[in-house]
């Protein structure tokens, strides 16, 4: 069993014994037939990942590592709010007609801001940081801009990156580490990707710095599960584990902006087979 498929079976199985059911109050979320979508959710669940021991994926079933870092990318280096520059369809539902989903996500990773150093947008200000001033206590990026929700087609749900870096006794190289907070996941079918794609930037960036990668830390507000995924989730987490996949990351690149969804990959990834048609609800 790998420390993932541990951390996520366990966070599963305290929100379905000790969660606390949304039925019955005014929620947002519906499904396709117009229904209201309840949750059981936990309050403030806290996951920690030690990257340099080994990759998060879990193996219960298989996380799509190009796909997940394809949207990283979209965000982070492409710094796009529009579908048509990603790969895949995750978004359609909150994309107007031409594509775009707001003032969210890429685009406030892509606006400028003024610093004693310059002009520079939050990944900019971020690499820059580290590169120049790693053991600063700022570096942080932050989606949920109040004066721009209006205009946003979804609210952030991770929306902020804390950035901390260490220095391991008898070490020369710096550590990276990280906190990732979110205000609400779908724990069926967010939890994984997000950790596995934040873990993904993580490992860009320590590599683009020369650091070594270190600790992720994710901080959930609202972890939950959906009605009609709850039986989803009691199959799944009782499925059979397997050893965590070998994760790769193509080393020469050195530059943040030159990745692409093809330079990571996740060798002798044995899981679980896929869940289908799990119901979204929006």
């Amino acid at each position: 069993m790998s420390l993932a498929d541990n951390i996520f079976i366990n966070m599963c199985r305290d929100i379905l014994d000790n969660g606390v059911s949304t039925e019955g109050e005014k929620v947002r979320p519906h499904w396709q037939d117009g229904s209201s979508a309840y949750t059981i959710k936990k309050f403030g669940v806290v996951n920690r990942y030690n990257l340099a021991e080994e990759f998060p994926a879990i193996t219960l079933r298989k996380t799509a590592i190009k796909s997940c870092t394809d949207e990283i990318l979209w965000i982070w280096q492409k710094k796009s709010n529009n579908i048509h520059d990603l790969h895949s369809h995750i978004w359609d539902e909150w994309a107007d007609e031409s594509g775009s989903i707001g003032k969210a996500y890429g685009y406030q990773m892509g606006v400028k801001h003024k610093y004693r150093e310059g002009m520079m947008d939050q990944v900019d200000r971020v690499i820059y940081d580290l590169k120049n001033n790693p053991f600063s206590r700022r570096i942080m990026t932050n989606l949920y801009v109040h004066q721009d929700l209006s205009e946003m087609n979804l609210y952030p749900c991770a929306y902020s990156m804390t950035f901390n870096v260490t220095q391991k006794q008898g070490e020369d190289r710096l550590t990276l580490n990280a906190v990732l907070n979110q205000r609400s996941q779908d724990v069926l079918t967010a939890n994984n990707w997000n950790v596995c794609q934040y873990a993904v930037l993580m490992h860009m960036l320590a590599q683009v710095c020369d650091m070594e990668v270190g600790e992720l830390v994710h901080v959930i507000a609202d972890a939950h599960i959906y009605d009609r995924h709850v039986p989803l989730v009691e199959e799944l987490i009782a499925r059979e584990t397997y050893p965590a996949p070998e994760f790769w990351l193509n080393p020469e690149v050195k530059d943040f902006y030159a990745f692409t969804r093809d330079d990571v990959r996740l060798d002798n990834y044995v899981t679980g087979p896929q869940i289908q048609d799990i119901p979204v609800a929006i």
